[in-house]
């Protein structure tokens, strides 16, 4: 019974246990600027509960016109995962 409660506890912590993952999706050829933009949506057990999280969102919220990377970062916090694309430029 012990070992059945501790795995469960286990696998809990385990599921609730937040490591986000950002990688590279796309470099032009455009100086990299000192602006940032994001943009972000979420999924709650795999269903996407909404949000826009495209370059042309994340470029818009910077005050971007030139593109110079985008970046992906994926975020799990339990059962809400996050996805936000990070758009750097001018």
């Amino acid at each position: 019974m012990k070992k059945i409660l501790f795995s469960s506890v286990a696998a809990v912590a385990l599921t609730l246990a937040s490591c986000a993952t950002t990688v590279p999706l796309a470099v032009t050829s455009n100086p990299v600027g000192s602006k940032i933009g994001q943009a972000s949506y979420s999924y709650i057990l795999g269903f996407p509960m909404g949000g826009d999280a495209g370059i042309y969102a994340a470029a818009k919220n910077g005050g971007i016109t030139k593109v110079s990377t985008v970046d992906v970062k994926v975020t799990p916090a339990g059962f809400i995962t996050t996805v936000t694309t990070i758009v750097s430029g001018e």
